[in-house]
């Protein structure tokens, strides 16, 4: 992944996905997970948040109360 300040950035790891909105951050987050997951084109995304521990700041997140984990997607 580039900054946006790279002038030469690379291209994008997957296909666009779409937009995602929540009041709910832990919510916001898992549900950009889960879709990253599903996606025939999201292995190099998925090894960079395992690799960086990505995943448990979602449960930890949930266990200190920021948010919970269960959200609904709607389409608009």
């Amino acid at each position: 992944m580039d900054c946006d300040c790279d002038s030469h950035p690379a291209e994008p790891d997957m296909h666009d996905i779409g937009i995602l909105a929540s009041l709910d951050p832990v919510a916001l987050d898992k549900a950009c997970i889960d879709l990253v997951y599903s996606a025939p084109d999201g292995k190099s995304l998925i090894e960079r948040m395992e690799s960086r521990n990505g995943i448990h700041t979602v449960d930890y997140a949930e266990s200190i109360g920021v948010g919970s984990q269960k959200y609904e997607l709607i389409t608009i």
